[in-house]
This record gives structure tokens, sequence and C-alpha cells, in this order.
């Protein structure tokens, strides 16, 4: 069993109340492969939402206290994200998941690219606090840009 982000999944649950249904995870559940599963809407956050970034630093920072994560209008929502890493990180305990697949740039879920905290739309290399600690679990992370191959061989081709 492996667990998706629901936005992939084609729940409407993303910042701005749509989804980014794809395929390959719509597959995966209808042969009860995977969960879906949304770590914001986990923690607390409404849908729609006021989108928001990492600041102050890297998601192993928010992580570790010392960068945090703000919604556009500039309000703290840390504590809510972290809520929903640590909702997020039971199931994965639970479920005994040893690979997700998230949605990418986002600053929960992201993993290799994610926005500046500028809100300006510039990417940079890093991953969501979601992302961050998963792998610091040794849980493997993949994105809808790069989950073909592993979906494949759980289909069976």
């Amino acid at each position: 069993m492996i667990i998706v982000s629901a936005c992939l999944a084609g729940v409407n649950c993303r910042h701005d109340g749509k989804n980014r249904e794809n395929p390959i995870i719509q597959k995966l559940i209808s042969n009860h492969l995977a969960v879906p599963l949304c770590p914001e809407v986990l923690g607390g956050r409404p849908v729609p939402r006021v989108p928001c970034e990492i600041t102050g630093g890297t998601a192993e920072q928010v992580l570790s206290g010392t960068a945090f994560v703000r919604d556009k209008n500039g309000k703290d929502v840390t504590a809510e994200v972290l809520d929903g890493v640590k909702i997020f990180m039971k199931a994965v305990a639970r479920m005994n998941v040893t690979a997700v697949i998230l949605k990418t740039k986002s600053p929960t879920c992201g993993r290799g690219k994610v926005h500046d905290g500028t809100f300006t739309g510039k990417m940079i290399d890093g991953n969501g606090v979601l992302t961050a600690a998963l792998l610091k679990e040794g849980i493997r992370v993949y994105t809808e840009e790069d989950c073909e191959a592993f979906a494949k061989g759980l289909l069976g081709g």
C-alpha cells in the first residue's frame, strides 16, 4: 500500500479548491494499491486557502523549529502544516508504507523544487515539509512527474 497526494487522486483539496487529477494515480487507487491523503487538510487548513510557502529556511529547518511556513498574507501556518505532517506520518507507520507519491512544488509535498518564499513564482532546490519528514524516515518519495515506472511496477506492467 502507498499513500498519494489527495489532489492527484482528483480530490478538490488544493489551495485554490481544485485538483490535479492524474490517471496513473487513479489507476493505483482503483486497484486498491493507494490511499489518498492531503497533509494540509489533515492539519486543519481550509479549502480553498491562501497559498503558503516556506520562509526563513528549508523544510528541514521548519521541522527543527527554525524556519516557518507562512501564507501569502504573512500569517504563520507552520503549526497547521506540522500537525498535518504528524498525522500523515502516523498513517505511514500504521500502514507500513514504504513509498508515497506527492504533488510537486508544494511547500508541504514538494520534492526537489519548491517556491522560494517570496510568492513570486520563483523556484529553488528543496523539499516540502512532509517530504523532508518522509525522507528522514527512509520513505521513498515520488512525484506525479516521476512516478510512472514505479506505478507500473505496482500495477504489474
